[in-house]
């Protein structure tokens, strides 16, 4: 299976760039009441400065020092406390992204991604938000997951093998 190499989108824009040193992402997580443990400011660290969604294959590949299963805990964590959250990579695969609102994920902060069908990679479109859709009674909508699927330009520009 080829690894996933997603790219960020021209609109990327990413508030977490000034929580560059460990000590700004401890003290981050602690105020959302996460320990701030190696791994977890390793993982969120990880996620915070690709600035695209990342596969659990990649967090893995990228924190040679971390098993796969811790990876994957702390994922749920984080998850958990809405400071990142998943999306469908168009080809199956679950990737994560650090959440954009400062306190923690809403409806408001996701945005749209777009899924290239030939070099399957992943672009997040940051400007591009997700329309929220009007639920019938009784339903309440926590995440949404929009996902465009196409040709990037460079794969629309390049001639068919």
């Amino acid at each position: 299976m080829e690894k996933n190499n997603n790219a960020q989108g021209p609109t990327h824009l990413h508030h977490r760039e000034g929580l560059g040193g460990g000590s700004a992402i401890a003290s981050f997580l602690e105020a959302r009441g996460v320990k701030p443990t190696s791994t977890r400011l390793l993982v969120y660290r990880a996620l915070a400065e690709h600035h695209h969604p990342m596969s659990l294959r990649e967090l893995d590949d990228a924190l040679d020092t971390v098993d796969r299963s811790s990876i994957f805990r702390t994922l749920t964590l984080l998850l958990a406390h809405h400071l990142v959250h998943v999306i469908e990579g168009g080809a199956g695969t679950a990737l994560y992204e650090v959440c954009e609102g400062h306190d923690h994920c809403s409806l408001s902060d996701q945005h749209a991604h777009f899924y290239c069908t030939s070099c399957q990679r992943t672009f997040c479109f940051h400007s591009l938000h997700v329309p929220q859709p009007e639920m019938p009674a009784g339903f309440t909508a926590t995440a949404i997951n929009y996902l465009v699927k196409g040709l990037c330009p460079d794969c629309a520009a390049s001639p068919v093998k």
